[in-house]
């Protein structure tokens, strides 16, 4: 069929008439001239056996020219089996999603349907079942780590490459803990946007094996009784502030981690039964630590002190918050017990060590050390069964503490439950 039929004079001399009608211009592009005088460019043609048209806007905004581009373009779609209105649909989508993102960029929101979107909702859903600490951690890693490489790009055009670019500066740094923590992070992300239909498959799932296995670091810790009685010896002569040496002395006689240690609170302690009892933010469960004669001793020592604020062991800024997480650290260190040797984690495999050569029950050490079974059940279960145990065994372990810090030749007793 012939094309560009008319001059623009033609279209710009149109006159409305009482009803609407076309001026062709051939080959399916027409002018459609409206009774109240407006003029609209209109595109007419055949798809799939049934008759359609676009429109191409407004004459004389739209000029003749531009219009013939336009449906030149038309035509080019339908001789590739391409329906012209399904595809400016699309494209219309496309800037309005454009807009979308360009307007939710200015307020400081995700690009929709991003990854950066994606883990927004992931986190959400699963902030009822993190406790608020670890959710703080979870959300700064992945925002550090991850959105610098894959935060805008859309969720199921990410592709196992970029998983990797997000990766790699970790694995090159040996940060593998981080690295495979990441990964799975990124991994249950994927597996949120599969299930809530944003894309079909896990990308993260070949990098897996593009991260080398992380080799176990155990904490340095001193298990030989002489080394561990010379060991109190020097933390029973550190000059180091009040609150220090207590927490110093403390730390070996309940060997519990360091963390709890720090934030122990006064009302967690209950000098008539002789117990401690901490929330166990790890294992996620309530501990009970029976408290010895020689701990109970420190407690009193220290209360006058720390008593009328939260913290039994306290920062020394007075700023209401715990001593630091690298106080027992650095007072180790400066006795000359560098990381390699003995660490404030390290009190925790002497105890254990050292009461299993004695014979104690290793439920009721396990138990001790706050390693909870994944049973609940059988946690609770435990709990009662081990605690008359647990009080002899503490006791015991500070008696014994007390033996080797004095110097005393020390011929390994095994113990039993029933000791």
């Amino acid at each position: 069929m012939a094309k560009q039929l008319n001059k623009d004079a033609v279209y710009r001399a149109a006159k409305p008439k009482e009803k609407e009608y076309t001026i062709n211009d051939g080959d399916g592009l027409v002018l459609l001239i409206k009774p109240n005088g407006s003029k609209l460019w209109r595109f007419i043609y055949r798809f799939g056996g049934k008759q359609n048209r676009i429109s191409f806007g407004a004459y004389p905004s739209v000029t003749t020219q531009h219009a013939r581009i336009k449906a030149d373009q038309a035509r080019e779609l339908l001789s590739n089996d391409k329906d012209p209105a399904a595809e400016k649909k699309q494209e219309k989508q496309l800037q309005n999603v454009d807009e979308v993102n360009a307007k939710r960029k200015a307020e400081g929101l995700p690009i929709k349907n991003s990854f950066a979107d994606i883990t927004a909702q992931w986190l959400a859903s699963i902030e009822h079942l993190t406790k608020p600490h670890t959710h703080i951690k979870k959300i700064s890693r992945i925002e550090r780590l991850a959105f610098p490489v894959l935060g805008d790009i859309p969720i199921n055009q990410v592709r196992s490459s970029d998983i990797l670019a997000a990766l790699k500066p970790l694995i090159d740094k040996m940060q593998l803990e981080t690295a495979h923590r990441l990964h799975s992070e990124i991994s249950s992300i994927f597996a949120y946007a599969i299930v809530h239909n944003f894309t079909d498959y896990d990308p993260a799932q070949p990098v897996a094996k593009q991260i080398p296995a992380q080799k176990v670091k155990h904490r340095a810790a001193i298990i030989e009784p002489q080394q561990v009685g010379q060991l109190l010896r020097d933390i029973y002569n550190y000059k180091g502030t009040f609150i220090v040496q207590m927490a110093f002395r403390f730390s070996p006689l309940v060997f519990q981690r360091p963390g709890e240690i720090r934030q122990l609170l006064w009302s967690d302690i209950d000098l008539e039964t002789k117990e401690w009892r901490p929330f166990i933010s790890k294992t996620d469960f309530h501990h009970i630590v029976p408290l010895s004669k020689q701990a109970i001793e420190i407690i009193e020592s220290i209360k006058p002190l720390t008593g009328g604020g939260n913290f039994v062991f306290p920062s020394s800024r007075g700023d209401g918050r715990p001593m630091s997480d690298n106080t027992i650290r650095t007072a180790l260190k400066s006795l000359g017990y560098d990381s390699d040797v003995m660490t404030a984690h390290g009190f925790r495999t002497t105890a254990s060590t050292l009461l299993n050569e004695q014979g104690w029950s290793p439920d009721a050490i396990e138990r001790q050390l706050a390693h909870a079974p994944r049973d609940q059940v059988r946690a609770a279960y435990n709990r009662a069964q081990y605690l008359e145990e647990r009080r002899r065994m503490m006791q015991s372990w500070a008696d014994y503490l007390d033996s080797l810090k004095n110097g005393a030749q020390i011929i390994p007793i095994r113990h039993t439950a029933s000791s």
